[in-house]
């Protein structure tokens, strides 16, 4: 064993620990910084050979998103990305009108709450332990929007965030 403190026999290469430089460093140093000078590349990084790809923004559609007036409350809907259509007309309506009207549909009880589960549905979901959020059932679901019916409105803002 070594006394050194740096463990492994280190006697062989005792001079790269010691502080001194070897001479082939101090050469291939020089040869890195005058490369550098001519050609402006450093030979340290490999990637620096090669340009760099530059980042093009993707180009919006021409048309801007419309908002539209829901038909129940008469207001903009200002966040068209949240609506949800009309199960007659298929037209926009706030997310808040909707669940406001399903929850005047059902009757509640004590633990009781209509919540979107998803896929144009909404459910009546029983919180076993409402503190607990984590356990709950669905004892109701409300089918609101088709699955296979697609809205015009929904194709023509999926332009904005289907760019890339």
């Amino acid at each position: 064993m070594s006394g050194s403190g740096k463990g492994g026999n280190n006697r062989r290469s005792r001079h790269r620990f010691s502080g001194r430089k070897d001479e082939s460093l101090k050469n291939e140093q020089k040869k890195h910084t005058d490369n550098f000078l001519v050609t402006g590349k450093s030979e340290k990084n490999p990637l620096s050979m090669y340009e760099r790809l530059r980042w093009t923004a993707p180009v919006l559609p021409a048309n801007p998103i419309t908002t539209p007036d829901c038909p129940w409350c008469g207001k903009k809907i200002t966040d068209i990305t949240s609506a949800i259509a009309d199960k007659e007309t298929g037209r926009p309506i706030h997310f808040s009108c909707v669940l406001g009207r399903v929850t005047d549909m059902v009757s509640l009880e004590t633990n009781d709450s209509v919540c979107y589960i998803g896929g144009g549905r909404f459910g009546v979901v029983h919180y076993n332990n409402p503190p607990d959020i984590k356990d709950f059932t669905i004892k109701r679901i409300i089918e609101w929007e088709e699955k296979d019916n697609s809205s015009d409105w929904r194709v023509s803002i999926s332009e904005y965030f289907s760019i890339t």
